[in-house]
């Protein structure tokens, strides 16, 4: 079985960001890693192939050069292949969707597709769907437990409130990862000397079917969110302070 991990590569959750020219981030100082929630995904596939003797695990990302970094991340972890699809230029979620769709149509008949439920740098939570569209398969989201039977997928996954449902997919299907699917595991130093000597297989938007860039959503505006303003300290007896941060909830925050 062909098994899949789309994966993105964000910036470490601890770096520290800043504007540039209002039209994007500075690069420079950033630590780049795999979207934790891909993390997940990579785990998944890598168990379902142990399970499966013969199948196959092909990672693939779509970004600039810096990407090799994070797939190279993911070969140390036990993948087979990795798959580049080179754009130097920003997608939205729809070209996002095409172009993934296109590197997998190239790459091999795709049994599942893993891939977290959504990226942690716009948290857009739409990919794994698009994807879906563009495949023409089932898609399950917010997954939380899976299984691999009788060539039959069977996912639970959260809903609103805490509640959990179970469904059935047949394949070829698309898991979206959440947190609690799994512990991935990280990569031995074998893993990790292995994966410098594997080739990573290049393929442009136009090798993936899209022949030009139409993004239908554009940010037209990067800005630093306000700082909060300090905290005002109360001092006085109980009751005093009571009847004090009444008035300023009605009078200055005017939230009563």
């Amino acid at each position: 079985m062909n098994i899949f991990v789309c994966m993105k590569q964000v910036p470490d959750t601890e770096a520290s960001l800043s504007i540039k020219d209002g039209t994007g981030i500075n690069e420079g100082n950033i630590k780049w890693i795999m979207n934790p929630y891909d993390e997940f995904a990579v785990e998944e596939a890598l168990k379902l192939k142990e399970k499966n003797p013969g199948s196959t695990v092909t990672v693939i990302s779509l970004g600039p050069d810096r990407v090799d970094s994070t797939l190279r991340t993911a070969l140390a972890m036990g993948v087979d292949k990795a798959v580049h699809v080179q754009s130097s230029e920003p997608l939205d979620d729809l070209m996002t969707a095409a172009a993934l769709a296109g590197a997998i149509r190239k790459t091999g008949e795709p049994g599942i597709i893993f891939m977290g439920k959504q990226a942690i740098d716009n948290d857009s939570y739409q990919v794994h769907i698009r994807l879906a569209e563009e495949l023409k398969v089932g898609v399950a989201t917010n997954v939380t437990a899976f299984q691999f039977a009788n060539n039959q997928v069977t996912v639970e996954r959260e809903i609103d409130e805490g509640a959990k449902e179970v469904i059935e997919l047949a394949l070829p299907c698309i898991v979206a990862a959440t947190k609690g699917l799994n512990t991935p595991r990280y990569a031995s130093v074998m893993g990790i000397m292995k994966a410098k000597k594997i080739e990573i297989q290049k393929l442009s938007l136009a090798d993936c079917g899209v022949a030009s860039v139409t993004n239908q959503v554009t940010v037209t505006k990067y800005t630093i969110p306000p700082e909060k303003p300090q905290g005002k300290v109360i001092t006085a007896e109980p009751a005093q302070a009571v009847k004090e941060l009444v008035r300023l909830l009605r009078e200055e925050a005017k939230v009563l």
